[in-house]
């Protein structure tokens, strides 16, 4: 099955966003009735359908053979129609990391309709940047052939209890893996704590009046 998905993402010039979309996109159902890499084959049965390789028609009346047949589609599909090369501009520079490793974040609240790969149990979550793994393409964008927009992609450090409230471990931590897009900057808890002590100068001046 990993081979047959392989080679359908190249014949069909499908990426692997693409691909996690459209097990997404599998109805509740089936989805639920379905093995690990039976919702795989289902994938590539949908891919290749809005692909134009094959028609719906001719899956169901195939039914027992769709493996043997879509292999012998992709087959096809492979000698003639083949992945684009991914082509770097010349003197292209790596975005510059927003978030350092220490770096206290807040994952946005985001709900978007498509494909994403932020958790919904760390949306509106604090955490704590503990490593940058780097430029990747950005998922969200990737699979709607919308743009790869490569930004980093950090792993981010969320306490238990902050993501499932006071009945969770206090000493356990969960690691997540989040895009940049994902996040936003928040201050430490201790440089909010100094900034509360300390009074604005306006404040100060209005103490004085009174």
């Amino acid at each position: 099955m990993f081979a047959l998905v392989n080679l359908a993402m190249g014949a069909a010039q499908v990426n692997i966003d693409e691909f996690r979309h459209a097990v997404e996109r599998i109805p509740p159902g089936q989805y639920l009735g379905s093995s690990y890499y039976e919702r795989w084959l289902a994938a590539v049965e949908t891919l290749l359908v809005e692909r134009g390789f094959v028609t719906r028609e001719e899956l169901v009346a195939k039914l027992d053979g769709s493996a043997e047949m879509l292999s012998a589609l992709i087959a096809t599909g492979v000698r003639t129609v083949g992945p684009d090369p991914v082509k770097e501009k010349p003197g292209a520079k790596s975005p510059r990391a927003r978030f350092a490793e220490g770096d206290h974040v807040r994952a946005r609240n985001l709900n978007p309709m498509g494909h994403t790969r932020i958790p919904r149990y760390v949306r509106g979550k604090r955490g704590v940047v503990a490593r940058d793994w780097g430029v990747f393409v950005f998922p969200d964008t990737n699979a709607h052939h919308a743009g790869t927009k490569p930004q980093h992609c950090y792993s981010v450090r969320f306490e238990a209890r902050e993501l499932w409230g006071k009945s969770a471990n206090g000493r356990e931590k969960i690691l997540v893996d989040l895009w940049e897009d994902y996040l936003e900057p928040i201050a430490a808890a201790s440089k909010l704590r100094r900034r509360m002590a300390v009074p604005s100068k306006r404040a100060a001046r209005i103490k004085r009046k009174k």
